[in-house]
């Protein structure tokens, strides 16, 4: 190839024996076994096995070398002997029998391994992020990131849509989350935002008369860490549609996530056909809008059997009565598992928050019974009714929770996953993917008891138009959609208003006077003045796609250089202080107190 090398260290197999080869890469392990010394050479496609001889001149000096230096190696390949032989490798056939040695660039001590899959603290692996993914599996993940965009890129373009790029200066745009602020040298005083998403432009994109656009696009929240979510910045496949309805999205996103799953993938896909589940059934079977469908357990409403004379559990019934609910969860076929494992889930709830989960199990001798702390509160109609409700057996357990209606759907949605983990009933090794639909166009503040846009605020509103009850607005529902993949969220996406009027009177409901819409939508508004054609889009996450792929927990695994739980880059020591010079030739003036 070069005078680094002739072949990768993933190259050479049982054909190459006795030809001479050259090979760079790094020193991945050592091992001295006196009067030999075994050198792995790794580089980004794999790994030789390198072996050289105590007579040779360049002994010595591989017996000094750290490991993560980076050598040229020049030898002949020869035959493993036999026994010794790694069939894990595409190379563990052969080994390269060392003639020289060169040192391009020699390594310090490390402050981390690289060989091995050691933990070591998030911070040390974020601040030497190089080292952390020369790492096996920080490489495999990078490279599969790598992949599924191409993929992505090349199922789009195939399927008609056209990729576009969108502005990254631009202006503040209500998305959910905080701006992060660009301040503009030649406009003092003002400021650019960063984009949370292209949402407008994409929208505008449609309204300039293209079809179908999409773009691998940056977005930047200034928001804090979770799991599944970067703080700082994030990319998602953004997708918009001109004379489509919601149906169409579904369509071409079904198709994509598919292909892409099973490409990278050989987990099975439990529905082709994605399941479509109306927000307030998904709140009240699952206790979320995020769904792992894998899971089997179900959540069921059971308030009114606290209504019933002959149940004499005096707490629920107490707080039903001042309008609490109850719902509870069904496992089926427990009656054999010991005491320990009902109180470890309701000292589990008690952890989180709750006031725990009552539990009984449904016998029947003569008569129905239930057997448990609670078990005796309730009379053999009233279990027969549970049953009927919760399509129970006798040998079922009934696990239930009473509260205000948000504190009983927290509690049981995360209940239903450890249940249903301590119980195996996770299908690991399947992917489940559903549509949420029919989401609630406003929601009510707890805290302000403002109403306020519930999903996308530029969504359309489900109905005719001139028989939407825009003053009960708590009971509209719009044309908005999540795709959810085993209990995490890939993307939200909607069909869009397209009508000038429509937006001022929607955005009227949400507290905003013409003035206000106006300032924050210009562009947007004039565009749909000028005739918009009707359409919808949405924005899978594609470090959500690639991190449920990789198999990962936590999003920091499948990005290149991600920052910390405090937004912060240790390895480029971003954020910053900025030069004074600097700040006076954009007009601001510093105003934080230092601890």
């Amino acid at each position: 190839m070069n005078k680094y090398r002739t072949h990768t260290c993933a190259e050479l197999s049982e054909n190459d024996i006795g030809k001479e080869t050259s090979l760079s890469g790094w020193l991945h392990r050592k091992r001295d076994h006196g009067n030999l010394l075994f050198i792995d050479l790794r580089d980004h496609y794999g790994l030789t096995q390198c072996v050289i001889e105590n007579n040779n001149k360049f002994f010595s000096i591989l017996e000094k070398t750290r490991p993560e230096s980076v050598l040229t190696i020049t030898g002949k390949v020869i035959r493993r002997e036999k026994g010794t032989e790694n069939l894990q490798l595409s190379t563990g056939k052969i080994e390269v029998n060392i003639q020289s040695v060169k040192i391009l660039s020699e390594a310090r001590e490390l402050p981390m391994p690289v060989f091995g899959e050691q933990d070591y603290p998030e911070d040390i692996r974020l601040k030497y992020r190089f080292l952390d993914l020369r790492r096996e599996e920080m490489h495999k993940n990078i490279i599969l990131r790598s992949k599924v965009i191409s993929f992505i890129r090349s199922e789009m373009l195939n399927v008609g849509f056209l990729e576009y790029q969108t502005p990254i200066l631009t202006s503040s745009s209500p998305e959910g989350a905080r701006d992060f602020l660009v301040p503009s040298r030649l406009n003092p005083g003002k400021f650019y935002a960063l984009p949370q998403a292209p949402q407008q432009f994409k929208q505008l994109i449609m309204m300039s008369g293209f079809d179908k656009y999409f773009q691998i696009a940056p977005c930047f929240r200034d928001e804090d860490a979770r799991a599944d979510r970067s703080p700082g910045e994030f990319y998602q496949l953004d997708i918009e549609m001109s004379f489509v309805e919601q149906e169409d999205i579904f369509l071409v996103v079904e198709k994509l996530m598919i292909n892409l799953f099973k490409k990278f993938s050989s987990k099975k896909i439990i529905y082709e056909k994605f399941p479509r589940i109306p927000y307030e059934e998904a709140m009240l079977k699952y206790g979320t809008d995020k769904p792992d469908l894998r899971n089997p357990l179900l959540i069921y409403d059971v308030t009114n059997i606290f209504t019933r004379e002959d149940v004499k559990f005096d707490i629920f019934k107490k707080l039903v009565k001042s309008g609490s609910i109850s719902r509870c969860i069904v496992t089926k076929n427990t009656k054999d598992k010991p005491r320990s494992f009902f109180d470890n889930i309701d000292k589990w709830a008690k952890e989180q928050g709750a006031s725990g989960l009552a539990y009984f199990t449904i016998e029947k001798d003569k008569n129905i019974t239930g057997r448990g702390p609670v078990g005796k509160f309730f009379s053999e109609d009233s279990l027969k009714e549970i049953m009927k409700t919760c399509k129970a057996e006798t040998g079922d357990s009934i696990f239930l929770a009473c509260g205000k209606e948000q504190e009983v759907e927290k509690i049981l949605s995360i209940a239903r996953d450890k249940i249903a983990k301590d119980l195996n009933l996770i299908k690991e090794d399947h992917f489940a993917f559903c549509w949420i639909v029919d989401y609630p166009m406003y929601e009510l503040d707890e805290q302000t008891k403002k109403i306020q846009f519930s999903h996308n605020p530029f969504s359309l509103p489900q109905g005719e138009l001139d028989k939407i009850d825009f003053d009960d607005p708590l009971k509209i529902k719009a044309y908005q959609y999540d795709i959810v993949c085993n209990g995490v969220e890939l993307s939200s996406g909607a069909i869009r208003n397209y009508m000038p009027e429509l937006m001022y009177k929607l955005f009227s409901i949400a507290g905003y006077d013409k003035k206000d819409v106006e300032e924050k939508f210009s562009g947007m508004l004039n565009a749909l003045s000028y005739g918009a054609p009707p359409h919808g889009g949405i924005a899978p996450g594609i470090d959500r796609i690639v991190m449920l792929l990789a198999n990962e927990k936590n999003i920091r695994e499948i990005t290149l250089f991600p920052m910390n739980q405090n937004a912060q880059d240790l390895m480029m020591k971003a954020p910053s202080e900025i030069d004074l010079k600097q700040l006076k030739e954009l007009g601001i003036k510093l105003d934080t107190k230092k601890n």
